[in-house]
């Protein structure tokens, strides 16, 4: 029996689009060849597509729909940095209760942020195959599993490896979170979500310390630390599972194709994720393999990773530094002391606040400006060139005022400075690796993580050492010159960007050209 021509099924050639979502080509009526999994007698065969306003298409979906997706998927990526964080104003009581010393202590933040680094290399590719709730809803059923672990430990070892299990699967949601808000927005309102979005990684790196200090402080056991993050993680369990729907639009065109194979019984209807099919050694070398191989090949990649490496060592670094200036020097009990994140979270909400004010509106007048061309990369890194300084600044004014005779609120409003600068490294970053690499985006993306987060997991390591060794001042020293050297990376990218770009293999074309392309032009 012929297959019936609805309207949502559309018979065109594959076209490889970078968000994995085919396009029909002009030429309508040659339809593609299939798929061998997808044979049939009949001599048609039908591209499944999402058709015009689809309301399977998550970009369709209402906007209030997509607003409490972006909430839930920030919420997700909160839960993953509370937890790596939380421990670390507690870890006296913990260091009592298992007989350690302190440079066990730092690894507790340190081993959690090492699993980070080897998460997404599986995380990321199994949701472009079985979708991304199926992945977040297994990630968060064993995080919630090693929380409960890591509250029942019973001596250090045990706890140590809890810890690293429940950063290796609480990395899913970093992975898999910014995926979904590029799977629901379209380009232009993307930009406005992701800003929102990005406070979460501040947001919760910054509320850990505040709930295990007042926990400290009211003399309840330091497993409560831990019990915290067990219900968190099995609160979002629960949201995960009965309210985020699928959303990677591949996977839901390929239940469309089987759901129409079904009730038709012709095996002519396909999707696109169907007709890619890979083998096990391919597919190994992709997620494996290319990663490591285009941070070595792509000094453009290469330079960005070592800066956002940097900061985001130095990140994780305040958080085992900040107990320090402000519980031993100037003497706060640990509830106040974990209060004194809260300034760091409020410059990231400046940052964003700032981005979405100045720089947001500027970028939609680029879009429209260099329209239909793309935008050239390095106009995401002009607010980089404003951050870099602030970040370098920010640390000789946290160093220099850290004296026991300053009043604590200065060295706790260089914080805002810290928060300010890093979220708008971050955010903008990310942004040119995205616009330079696009298809090869998720690939280079997976370098940029797994570096960061050894270096993140490093950092926590000798941090204590490094402030009761140099002194506060000293270190912040220290940290604010390497900063001072890394921030012309930005400006040396703006000029020599668009070179760059022309002489890499990894580069699309299009973006290879956008400095030359005049608006008015297709490149």
């Amino acid at each position: 029996m012929s297959p019936p021509r609805c309207s949502d099924i559309e018979a065109s050639r594959i076209s490889s689009r970078s968000d994995g979502v085919t396009l029909a080509e002009s030429d309508r009526h040659l339809p593609p060849r299939p798929p061998q999994d997808v044979v049939s007698e009949n001599p048609d065969h039908y591209l499944v597509q999402f058709d015009e306003n689809d309301p399977m298409d998550a970009k369709t979906w209402g906007r209030g729909k997509r607003w409490y997706i972006t909430a839930l998927a920030g919420i997700l990526v909160l839960n993953a940095t509370f937890a790596s964080t939380a421990p670390s104003n507690i870890v006296e009581q913990i260091m009592e209760g298992l007989h350690f010393g302190e440079e066990v202590a730092s690894l507790l933040t340190g081993i959690f942020v090492l699993g980070f680094a080897f998460g997404p290399i599986v995380c990321g590719p199994l949701s472009e195959q079985v979708g991304r709730k199926p992945v977040l809803v297994i990630a968060f059923l064993f995080y919630t599993g090693w929380q409960v672990g890591c509250a029942l430990s019973p001596n250090t070892v045990a706890l140590i490896v809890f810890r690293f299990l429940g950063g290796l699967f609480a990395s899913a949601p970093l992975t898999i979170s910014g995926a979904i808000i590029s799977d629901i927005w379209d380009t232009k309102t993307r930009g406005i979500a992701m800003t929102s979005f990005s406070l979460a990684p501040f947001a919760g790196p910054a509320l850990g310390p505040n709930v295990a200090g007042w926990i400290a402080q009211s003399g309840t056991n330091w497993r409560w630390i831990f019990w915290v993050t067990t219900c968190f993680a099995g609160a979002c369990l629960v949201f995960i599972v009965f309210t985020l729907p699928e959303t990677y639009a591949p996977v839901i065109l390929t239940r469309k194709a089987k759901k129409l194979r079904k009730e038709t019984g012709d095996s002519g209807y396909y999707s696109a994720l169907e007709a890619r099919k890979r083998s096990l050694g391919e597919r190994a070398r992709t997620i494996i393999v290319s990663p490591f191989q285009m941070l070595v090949e792509e000094p453009m990649l290469a330079a960005i990773t070592v800066y956002m490496s940097f900061v985001y060592g130095c990140l994780y670094l305040l958080f085992e530094s900040y107990p320090i200036v402000f519980t031993q020097d100037h003497n706060l009990n640990p509830g106040v002391s974990g209060l004194m994140f809260v300034p760091f979270f409020l410059g990231g909400f400046a940052g964003c606040i700032f981005y979405l004010v100045f720089y947001h509106p500027r970028y939609v007048r680029y879009m429209d400006e260099y329209a239909p061309n793309f935008v050239p990369p390095e106009k995401r890194l002009e607010v980089t060139l404003v951050a870099a300084p602030i970040f370098s600044i920010a640390f000789f004014w946290f160093g220099w005022t850290s004296y026991s005779w300053i009043p604590f609120w200065s060295s706790m409003m260089a914080g805002s400075l810290l928060g300010f600068s890093i979220l708008l490294i971050f955010f903008t970053q990310f942004n040119f690796i995205v616009d330079t690499y696009l298809v090869a985006a998720a690939t280079a993306l997976s370098a940029n993580t797994i570096v960061r987060s050894v270096v993140g997991a490093a950092f926590p390591l000798f941090a204590r050492q490094l402030f009761d060794s140099l002194n506060p001042r000293w270190a912040s020293t220290l940290l604010g010159c390497f900063a001072a050297l890394m921030a012309p990376i930005p400006f040396l990218l703006t000029k020599y960007g668009p070179a760059l770009r022309k002489r890499s293999k990894f580069v699309p074309q299009a973006v290879q050209n956008t400095k030359s392309a005049k608006p008015d032009e297709k490149v």
